[in-house]
């Protein structure tokens, strides 16, 4: 072959290889584009679906071309067949998308997808084994909340707001209509779960004008710049609402709950229903992101447990004798007196000084976070039995730089306890995991996404760090961390128990006995949370201790090269996901 035909031959080949790659590019480029657009859409459609959706997601919907949106509260479905059909055709759209051709970036978005809906699609027949009733967690506690935190960016948000007052007996009529469904198909909650819930509304109703949901509504009018009369007559068309509609479908809702009581045929755990422990195991794997079996997760849990109590042991042991031979420095207490006088000890600071403690406190072991403002505000005094002991309320995506959380003063009995939960909902927990990872700009769909064994599990992880960075010795904050650790273990292991082995009120009466806990009006209180509410303890637990896991995982992938903090900004920035997913995508095993 002559040298000339040789050099043809070359610039041909390249040309055709450059032609191949060109076609390439441009092709995943298009697929790219096209899963990008099909999430745009799908994002829209879903965030459109409620007015408080909307509206707690988006400060601005027309920059994501959302318009005239009807007001709405949404409705509840007791239609399994059709739920199921739904999540059927997402799936088979997703897949109509060809994953080897997106970019990392996308393929993430596309599995966490994927997973959330084959996980919807295999929930969905077991529909009426859901509970939107829960204590502390269900819609009667977390709508007058919502409700109060509805921001009015303008006069428009405020008319919106009033209308969807307007809308809660509708919706709570949905409600009423699924736990007929419910009755009548045998799965309506215990006596003890409807007289809690029947209690609770009738609470929030006999509040009467000193309902929060009065003055929330004119804190909020007065960041707006209104003439006199038009705030006068937004205030009256409030109380108008409030009382024509807000307090009628609480009394409603009792009306209904009262009837309905006496028809549940279930009064321990879900295992005790047709297929109940299946679907406890699915709801498990949902609401944790675990992919381990329940038998593996109670496995994982007493080690955990165990653990746990070999080194508080430790800890004790060597307080004694330090006891024995002579304590150290005040400045340094390890004492077994020291430790346990702990309470008197603790500084007494404001949530706000707390929370820059915090800030400070991660840097170094965790990637810095983005300036935000935070309020904190506290949970109204005659609503404080029946609501959580504090909650983050999640900003829109396109406004983060604003942060409220809530504090309930009936669950923060010392200096400790403020500190502790408050990393768990400020810093390092939810605050800083959510506004963090808004700034790496996800796709907008990630915001829509729940996966609760992620998000409390990292705020679990955030509260157990955060004793080891309050003004304590490293034996207090050890006593301190693992005890509070074998504490929720200890609940874990009753969720499991009562709804995957049938554990009745004397068993678990039983078991928390062996672990010296014996006041039995804790224990039956415990026991009928958690038959209210399957699985929400292990969203804490599990959640943290998969996090415990996969930082081994870490330590043993990356060896020299592991830090604290490269650990946590791979975690914060692939986002709420499934674990399996967390783990291939940041230890390198995912076949891409």
């Amino acid at each position: 072959m002559s040298k000339k035909h040789s050099v043809i031959t070359l610039i041909c080949s390249v040309c055709l290889l450059l032609f191949f790659v060109f076609f390439f590019l441009h092709m995943t480029r298009d697929e790219n584009q096209k899963f990008e657009d099909y999430a745009s859409a799908l994002f829209c459609q879903e965030v459109s679906s409620s007015t408080i959706s909307l509206h707690y997601t988006l400060k601005d919907p027309e920059k994501y071309d959302i318009t005239h949106t009807p007001v709405s509260l949404g409705a509840l479905t007791c239609d399994a067949d059709a739920v199921c059909a739904a999540t059927e055709n997402a799936l088979a759209l997703l897949h109509s998308h060809n994953r080897g051709k997106l970019s990392e970036a996308n393929k993430q978005t596309y599995d966490v997808l994927e997973a959330y809906f084959s996980s919807s699609l295999a929930e969905g027949k077991y529909i009426l084994y859901e509970e939107p009733l829960a204590p502390l967690t269900g819609t009667q506690s977390q709508l007058p909340v919502v409700l109060s935190e509805y921001r009015f960016y303008n006069a428009a948000d405020c008319d919106i707001y009033l209308e969807l007052l307007t809308k809660i007996p509708e919706y709570f009529r949905s409600v009423i209509a699924f736990e007929q469904a419910k009755s009548d198909a045998g799965f309506f909650m215990a006596d003890y779960s409807a007289d809690a819930l029947i209690e609770e509304c009738a609470a929030f109703v006999e509040m009467g004008s000193s309902n929060y949901l009065y003055s929330s509504f004119e804190d909020r009018l007065s960041s707006l710049d209104l003439p006199e009369e038009a705030v006068s007559d937004y205030i009256e068309t409030n109380r108008h609402n409030i009382e024509n509609y807000v307090f009628p479908a609480y009394q409603e809702l009792i009306q209904s709950l009262t009837q309905l009581k006496g028809t549940g045929k279930n009064t321990g755990g879900l295992c005790h229903l047709p297929d109940g422990d299946k679907y406890y195991a699915l709801t498990v794997a949902s609401q944790t992101g675990s992919s381990r079996t329940i038998p593996e997760l109670q496995e994982l849990t007493l080690a955990q447990i165990a653990a746990d109590s070999t080194a508080l042991q430790q800890v004790l042991a060597a307080a004694n004798a330090h006891s024995d031979t002579g304590s150290p420095s005040d400045t340094d207490p390890s004492s077994l007196t020291d430790i346990l006088t702990l309470e008197e000890t603790f500084p007494d600071s404001s949530p706000g000084d707390i929370l820059r403690d915090l800030e400070e406190g991660i840097r170094g072991a965790f990637p810095a976070p983005p300036e935000v403002n935070t309020e904190v505000k506290y949970v109204q005094e005659s609503m404080e039995e029946y609501l959580s002991p504090a909650f983050y309320m999640i900003p829109a995506i396109d406004d983060t730089e604003n942060n409220v959380i809530y504090i309930n003063e009936e669950h923060m009995p010392d200096g400790l306890t403020l500190f502790t939960t408050l990393a768990h909902e400020g810093y390092p927990g939810h605050l800083y995991q959510t506004v963090y990872y808004s700034s790496t700009n996800p796709n907008p769909i990630r915001s829509l996404l729940s996966f609760g064994g992620y998000t409390e599990g990292w705020a679990t992880y955030g509260e157990m760090m955060s004793y080891y960075l309050a003004p304590l010795s490293k034996e207090q904050a050890t006593l301190m961390q693992r005890n509070s650790s074998i504490i929720l273990g200890l609940y874990a292991l009753a969720d499991m128990g009562i709804h995957y082995d049938g554990w009745s009120l004397l068993d678990t009466v039983s078991f928390f006995r062996d672990y010296g806990i014996t006041d039995n009006d804790t224990i039956e209180e415990i026991y009928e949370l958690i038959v209210a509410d399957p699985g929400n303890y292990l969203k804490y637990y599990i959640g943290y201790v998969e996090f415990l896991e996969l930082k081994k995982d870490a330590m043993e992938e990356w060896g020299d090269k592991f830090t604290q903090e490269r650990f946590h900004k791979a975690v914060l920035e692939i986002g709420p996901a499934p674990f399996d997913i967390l783990r291939k995508y940041m230890l390198g095993t995912y076949a891409f």
